[in-house]
């Protein structure tokens, strides 16, 4: 720690580096200018970096400039059990290739804190409206999960400085909000601002506070569990400057659905973000964390707020010790860190929004950036006025209308750590049942809070029995149905379904509806707020205006609309005020953190891997593909794909089907289908995660054509045949020939969660380049961390403009370095040569570094073994 700028914290015990001083030092006048990120950028710098470099680094962020890598040091990693435990899992690897090696394989472990929270694996089998819903679901996941819950008790044990939440205990992000986050982080004597990395998309969720918290790959997350800096260059800081103030009845779902279109117009993606002005300075951190949590869906890095009053008051709110608030308050107002002292603060541009405006929204149907205003939804083709009719006969008959609402879930962090939207729905759904409404039967209806403390104070304000009759009773405290975890239809919903050709949807309080994510028989999804998606499940069908149309008939014979139900905002303010407590969170959080391994004596720092687990499996890192050279010569295309490409195209976290690839495998391998679970949950096993590449059944190859058609579905094109095959057959049969790989894709190419797997399967399969019109920041990332050569199309350019229909094969010319012009040479079958111009998407010597290493665990492992021959 460099000792320069180190200085007493007024009335602490503890010190603090003044980054104004070396600030100023460099330039007079430049701290007023910088905005927020920048300045928790410099303590870092000045705290944690080369002391012969700061002022180069320092130069970075005062003169605005992007010529040079600085580094980054997180004060810890958060992790959900997906990401975590394969990350974790590659460690416990690479512990094995240390020890093969002559290392020490218990030398190999997290220096920064890493905070591992079981949120991922629960599936809704029991709906909202089984009284033992909670109890069956978390048997359920025991059962099926013994393997992976195995493997984590023994990181637990094996790994120094890993935490870990077991399951049946909230999301990590919320957790993160409401108890994880110091806000300020003290070690070894010094104060300083928390900041965090952690492997998923919304991490961004407690920007909310005050922390730069940007959700990374696994991968990535790897490398800064191991002590390694996150080396980047200074990304665009924009201001979105907030005016006015939500109209009445309109939620902080509402906002964030308007501002995830807004921001995604305004083309942020890649930005860090900061909410200002007196829209932003009115909001709840409720409602700032429902904003910040859907960063990834506008594409922003991060979305951050100022800490200030609204801050401290959510601190108390959620059980923080007067000391830890007072810390805060102090550091932030003497660091230059309170909101009152960024007035000054400069950026790249700044955007504005007028809160005033946002009427109720949802987003959908198949992208949460698609706004989708309720009283437009007739509009949008939806509400089709004969299907209309015809679903009312249907219905009459005790049949499902087509564009039925299958599933109906109150889920994610981003709604459930608001306690405004979680009072709306239960007063909500108290005033439906007052009125004798009730959901309709083929409605599976959930909710599944991100925190315990939801239950507490929705039982203190007398609203969970009112959601317990409408089918909304507690199923989990976990992610569930946002992650694609909905669980299994009735049998006979599912077969009329099928049998019909229903259009059936899914309407949830998420933040993603990607198409086949929420569950294979739910076609589209709509997000909407919580006691929106009561609503739909009263009314039954998306063919249906919300704003209009009866729900139902009250014992009056009086027609009931939204509006007779929907409470007032002061009645929502009122009951929060009123039933939201911190000793709620205190009685939760102190003994969930009051973490002891237990005493059952040491376990072996080199796992005992099961040789039948479709669950973990030591993964391959150092052989088949990964250990040969990639020549980037002769590579023929896995798929040519189109626009917004995501990983859940590449790499499916959603049920796993008897027909598909991996059911397959599972049966072979002697698993019940009942207990297949999800593509997300066997990533800690290679064998079965490769069979998910491309396993979407939404996936739109254009390689795959027949009879001049292109098929819709997981297909490939094997060439030089022509023979259109599922893809993991094509996946095979080029494993076996050791044909290297190459992927064509257009814009966007992975957007969506920060998924490992997207990357690590086409590793695996033999992909050596992958070449589109842009990538997602995460995604890029992860393509370096496995060794994937990341290429960009000059701008107005495109497989379309060359002309590419798989039939080719290519060669990468050139020496990869940050953004450099290599050559894409296009082989056409006719023998046609094609010279093309792509720039490098290495962004940095450090991916550099990681990328001529192989990835993240090759770069480690050289290092590791160098430093202690050394």
């Amino acid at each position: 720690m460099n000792r320069q700028h180190r200085k007493p914290l007024p009335g602490t015990r503890l010190d603090w580096f003044d980054a104004r001083e070396a600030v100023e030092a460099l330039q007079p006048g430049a701290w007023a200018g910088l905005p927020y990120t920048a300045r928790v950028h410099a303590e870092n710098i000045v705290r944690k970096a080369d002391p012969a470099h700061i002022a180069d680094y320092l130069g970075q962020l005062v003169h605005r400039r992007r010529e040079l890598d600085f580094p980054w040091f997180p004060a810890r990693v958060v992790c959900h059990d997906i990401l975590g435990q394969t990350a974790l899992v590659d460690l416990a690897g690479l512990r094995d290739a240390i020890a093969e090696q002559g290392g020490d394989p218990a030398a190999v472990n997290p220096v920064v804190p890493v905070q591992l929270i079981v949120d991922h694996s629960l599936a809704v089998e029991c709906g909202g409206y089984d009284a033992q819903a909670f109890e069956k679901n978390r048997a359920i996941e025991d059962r099926r999960n013994e393997d992976r819950f195995h493997f984590i008790d023994w990181t637990k044990r094996a790994f120094r400085n890993v935490d870990v939440i077991p399951p049946g205990n909230g999301i990590m992000h919320q957790i993160n909000l409401e108890k994880m986050s110091p806000v300020v982080y003290v070690q070894d004597g010094v104060a300083f601002p928390d900041t965090c990395v952690g492997t998923d998309s919304h991490t961004p969720h407690v920007d909310a506070l005050g922390v730069v918290a940007i959700g990374v790959g696994g991968l990535e997350a790897e490398n800064v569990m191991l002590g390694r800096a996150s080396w980047m260059r200074l990304p665009d800081i924009v201001a979105v400057e907030l005016s006015g103030r939500p109209q009445p009845g309109i939620t902080a779902t509402d906002v964030v659905l308007a501002l995830t279109e807004f921001l995604r117009k305004e083309r942020v993606v890649g930005a860090y973000l900061e909410f200002r002005g007196e829209g932003a300075a009115a909001l709840t951190i409720g409602d700032r964390a429902t904003i910040s949590n859907m960063a990834p869906e506008y594409g922003a890095t991060a979305a951050m707020f100022f800490i200030d009053d609204n801050t401290l008051d959510y601190l108390r709110l959620t059980g923080r010790t007067d000391e830890q608030v007072a810390l805060v308050e102090t550091y932030a107002r003497t660091a230059g860190l309170w909101a009152d002292d960024l007035k000054s603060a400069q950026y790249e541009r700044t955007l504005h929004f007028d809160l005033s405006t946002v009427v109720r929204n949802m987003a959908g149907p198949s992208n949460p950036h698609r706004r989708l205003p309720v009283d437009e939804l007739a509009g949008r083709g939806i509400a089709d006025p004969a299907k209309l009719e015809a679903g009312k006969a249907d219905e009459a008959q005790g049949l499902m209308p087509d564009g039925a609402v299958i599933i109906a879930a109150i889920t994610s962090c981003t709604n459930t750590s608001n306690p405004r939207n979680v009072i709306a729905a239960g007063l909500l759904a108290r005033n439906a049942v007052a009125k004798g409404l009730v959901r309709k039967p083929w409605v599976k209806s959930s909710l599944a809070p991100g925190s315990k403390a939801v239950q507490l104070y929705l039982e203190e304000a007398g609203l969970l029995p009112d959601l317990e009759k409408l089918g909304f009773g507690i199923v989990a405290f976990a992610c569930t149905t946002c992650n694609g975890m909905s669980g299994a239809l009735d049998p006979a919903i599912q077969q009329e379904i099928i049998d019909r050709d229903l259009y059936a949807t899914a309407v949830l309080s998420g933040n993603r509806n990607f198409d086949g994510r929420i569950h294979p028989y739910a076609k589209q999804a709509f997000l909407a707020s919580p006691p929106l998606v009561i609503a739909y499940a009263i009314a039954g069908t998306v063919r249906f205006d919300i704003e209009k149309d009866v729900l139902g008939i009250d014992a009056g014979g009086n027609e009931v609309r939204l509006k007779d139900i929907w409470p007032s905002d002061e009645e929502i303010d009122a009951v929060v005020r009123a039933s939201v407590k911190p000793e709620q969170y205190r009685k939760v959080y102190e003994p969930m953190f009051n973490i002891r391994v237990e005493q059952g004596g040491k376990v072996s720092p080199l796992y005992d891997w099961r040789p039948m687990s479709t669950y973990i499996r030591r993964p391959p890192y150092w052989e088949g593909a990964l250990a040969g050279e990639r020549t980037l010569r002769g590579m023929r295309p896995l798929a040519v794909l189109g626009d917004n490409i995501t990983t859940d195209h590449l790499s499916p976290s959603n049920a796993i089907l008897r027909s598909s690839a991996a059911g397959e495998y599972l049966a072979k391998m002697g698993l019940p289908e009942e207990d297949f679970n999800s593509y997300a949950t066997h990533r800690g096993d290679h064998l079965t995660a490769q069979r998910a590449t491309f396993a979407n059944p939404k996936l739109i190859n254009e390689m795959a054509v027949v009879d001049g058609e292109v098929k819709q579905g997981s297909l490939a094109r094997l060439e030089p045949e022509g023979t259109v095959m599922r893809m993991w057959e094509a996946i095979e049969t080029y494993m076996d020939r050791k044909q290297p790989l190459i992927i064509i894709a257009g814009a966007d190419y992975g957007q969506g969660s920060s998924r490992d797997w997207a990357a690590k399967g086409v590793r695996l399969a033999g992909v050596e380049a992958i070449v589109a019109e842009g990538f997602e920041r995460i995604h890029r990332t992860n393509l370096v961390g496995m060794g994937v050569l990341p290429l960009e199309f000059r701008p107005g350019e495109s497989r379309k403009t060359w002309g590419i229909d798989g039939s080719e094969t290519f060669d990468v010319v050139g020496t990869p370095a940050p953004r450099a012009t290599l050559t894409l040479v296009i082989h056409r079958r006719n023998g046609e040569r094609v010279e093309v111009p792509v720039t490098c998407r290495l962004d940095s010597d450090e991916d550099v570094s990681i990328y001529q290493a192989g990835g993240v665990l090759q770069r480690f492992a050289q290092d590791f073994l160098a430093s202690r021959a050394a």
